[in-house]
């Protein structure tokens, strides 16, 4: 599948095409277009939008999209659940300070985008990033 969102990744436009990738469809592409570009390029393509405003996989009552990805797909298991915490307070400024970890994900993310402008190279260097924070959150939930 093909999937579309806002150019500049930061936290929740990497934790999602991870969670695709590694969850829901590990075949998936990922396009990066300016905001006022997503709805013609999810239309000329059949992309499904993801963490932009009025799409089914953005943030919606309280929810980052990282979450409404899990709810989407039904993806209930516990380790990604205590990621989703993590993703949802790092993405959302008035929730930094709600999850230990978080403060150090934003920062992480912060610089990733400082050195690695290019939207593709940046979600294939975090990857490994999010791969390791869900190996911490296994080893944290029962």
């Amino acid at each position: 599948m093909l999937w579309v969102t806002r150019s500049h990744v930061h936290v929740d436009r990497v934790a999602c095409p991870w969670l695709i990738r590694r969850f829901v469809d590990s075949e998936a592409q990922f396009l990066f277009v300016p905001k006022n570009q997503v709805e013609e390029v999810a239309a000329a393509t059949a992309a499904i939008p993801f963490d932009v405003p009025g799409v089914e996989l953005g943030h919606l009552e309280g929810k980052c999209s990282f979450e409404a990805i899990l709810a989407k797909y039904e993806l209930t298991d516990a380790a990604l659940l205590r990621l989703a915490k993590v993703v949802h307070a790092a993405d959302i400024a008035s929730d930094l300070n709600n999850d230990a970890i978080a403060p150090g994900l934003e920062a992480i993310a912060t610089g990733f985008g400082i050195i690695l402008p290019d939207d593709q190279a940046n979600l294939q260097a975090q990857f490994v990033v999010y791969d390791a924070l869900y190996a911490w959150c296994r080893l944290h939930v029962v």
